[in-house]
């Protein structure tokens, strides 16, 4: 096999979705764009272009709100699963194992193995740091995004009060509004089903092949097996 070939079998999974997302992003940019040009007509004004329409906060508001309820679903989850099981999961661990493991099951300081990553054999705060970088990566993603959604959103909501001829929200007024609000929680509870659903429904479930499923044989009981 090619080394272009290795390459795209071994990162298959980033590569498809990735190309998904984009797919989908350029799609609700021409959607959106389409709508903003319907709406500005049906109130009198003149059509947006797609660029302007790309940097306004309508579109930025729309973007960030889906992304950080993304996030947050899998900081929480990532975090939840130190200490919180779901019996007869892949998603979870056994319950037998909760908390945050011994150094040598994870691999740790004395314990760590010739190819492990630098900073696990460099011990103090560096390995403290490794230990936790995917969950706060993940949260650092969330608040950026929550906080664009929150900048973006007000812009786009100031907007309209004008159009409407109301007083604008200031930052205060607007981070206690519903629309900031009914943004945030519109998107949060889906994630929130999602995990919930996926945790109990592979309990009983079974999609053959895939690592998010326990082998199609196993017990239902059976915890942190993939098939």
């Amino acid at each position: 096999m090619s080394r272009a070939g290795k390459f795209l079998r071994d990162n298959g999974l980033t590569l498809v979705f990735g190309l998904l997302f984009l797919g989908a992003l350029v799609g609700q940019a021409l959607t959106g764009h389409a709508m903003a040009i319907e709406e500005r007509v049906e109130n009198g004004f003149e059509p947006v272009s797609l660029g302007r329409y790309l940097t306004s906060s309508e579109f930025a508001v729309d973007v960030a709100e889906n992304w950080q309820s993304e996030y947050l679903q899998f900081s929480l989850f990532i975090v939840a699963t130190i200490w919180l099981v779901q019996r007869g999961s892949p998603e979870s661990k056994r319950p037998s194992q909760i908390g945050r493991e011994s150094d040598e099951k994870q691999i740790v300081g004395a314990h760590a193995e010739p190819d492990s990553p630098k900073w696990v054999r460099a011990g103090g705060w560096r390995t403290a740091l490794f230990s936790r970088s995917l969950g706060l990566t993940m949260l650092a993603v969330f608040l950026v995004s929550w906080t664009a959604q929150y900048i973006a959103g007000r812009s786009a909501y100031n907007a309209d009060q004008l159009v409407a001829f109301q007083d604008p929200a200031s930052w205060a007024e607007y981070l206690f509004s519903a629309d900031f609000w009914n943004r945030t929680l519109q998107n949060w509870q889906s994630e929130f089903l999602a995990i919930a659903s996926m945790a109990i429904l592979s309990v009983y479930l079974r999609q053959r092949g895939s690592p998010e499923s326990k082998p199609v044989g196993a017990p239902h009981a059976v915890t942190e097996e993939s098939g």
